[in-house]
């Protein structure tokens, strides 16, 4: 009989107590929406040096203009649903978050678009895209420096179909470029081609890249930047038409026909290493904003890096590099150290 009366006893006290606190809970709500807004604060989170959207653009889509009050009105008659899904509309804001702090103080957090890319269309139009893959209008505030694609196949971006892996490869090759100075500084624009592959064209040197597609990118770039600085620091920037890093573990140089000076031989070197040190000016200021590991201070670049062989032009290495079609990229196997062999060849020859 004891244990009976003392469960009863027991859930009755607390369903007293959970009682209690809904009534408590219930009028502090009712008091709070009673009270009346006392003001408002906006925050804007932005990954950019500058915002695209500023606190007057912010406010303007809250009071619809300036016809619609904010400070004096009851807390409860605000719908914070639906003002969050209006300042969603402007294309630059990703997210908005609004509540009343125990001030009545209307806070308003929005989380701005970040701009990874400006793509240039093969029909000549030209917008930008976000991390996420949107895309978005070019602002008339100032440009985004973004990294610069050429030739996208369609007029708007494709997140579906055959070209969605294409606007997938863009958004990381972009994301990588914009984390190292080095290459931001010395990338000026990527080309897409008819196959859906990159060829890059340069800031400094008179050459033209070819990546390939957009697979094992961070390889790519790590083979590229151990060329740049072993040889074409020593040789000059315009001793070759062509520099090709698609292939796995090897770069392919296609040699010019003229003879390079001496003086341009030295005014690469210059070239290149007042290159790497604004790279790394650049890398000192944006340090504080993201954590970021400039490609020429990885450990794979710091290590020995004297253990190239010019392998000469032959019939082997032909077969080493057969002709590429999107269909079918061969992939050459790495051989037993970690460095790339370099091929060169001379124009007219073979390409």
């Amino acid at each position: 009989m004891r244990r009976p009366i003392g469960k009863i006893l027991f859930v009755g006290l607390w369903c007293v107590i959970g009682t209690g606190v809904g009534i408590l809970l219930v009028a502090a709500i009712k008091s709070k929406n009673s009270k009346t807004c006392t003001g408002w604060k906006i925050s804007i989170s932005t990954a950019s040096e500058k915002a695209f959207v500023d606190r007057k653009e912010v406010l303007d889509l809250l009071t619809s203009g300036g016809m619609r009050k904010i400070t004096g009105r009851s807390v409860m008659s605000f719908d914070l649903r639906q003002m969050e899904a209006e300042l969603k509309r402007n294309v630059w804001i990703r997210e908005a978050q609004l509540f009343f702090d125990n001030n009545q103080v209307l806070q308003v957090n929005v989380t701005e678009r970040q701009p990874v890319a400006r793509i240039f269309t093969r029909l000549g139009s030209s917008f930008l895209m976000d991390s996420s893959g949107v895309q978005i209008p070019l602002s008339d505030k100032f440009p985004a420096r973004v990294p610069v694609f050429t030739g996208y196949p369609d007029a708007t971006i494709r997140v579906h179909g055959p070209d969605s892996v294409l606007t997938s490869q863009i958004r990381r090759l972009s994301a990588y470029i914009l984390s190292q100075p080095f290459w931001m500084s010395q990338l000026s624009q990527i080309d897409i081609t008819p196959g859906r592959t990159f060829e890059m064209i340069p800031v400094v040197g008179n050459h033209l890249i070819e990546f390939g597609d957009g697979d094992d990118y961070e390889q790519k770039f790590h083979r590229l930047f151990i060329f740049y600085k072993e040889v074409l620091s020593k040789t000059g920037f315009d001793k070759y038409s062509k520099i090709d890093v698609e292939f796995d573990g090897q770069v392919i140089g296609t040699k010019k026909g003229a003879a390079i000076s001496r003086y341009d031989s030295l005014q690469a070197i210059r070239n290149i290493q007042q290159l790497i040190m604004t790279a790394r000016q650049l890398q000192a200021d944006t340090v504080s904003r993201q954590d970021t590991r400039p490609l020429e201070r990885s450990t794979m670049t710091e290590q020995t890096l004297t253990n190239y062989d010019l392998v000469p032009e032959d019939d082997s290495v032909r077969r080493s590099a057969p002709g590429r079609t999107p269909e079918t990229r061969p992939k050459r196997p790495v051989s037993g150290n970690n460095h790339p062999s370099v091929v060169t060849r001379k124009r007219g020859k073979d390409k």
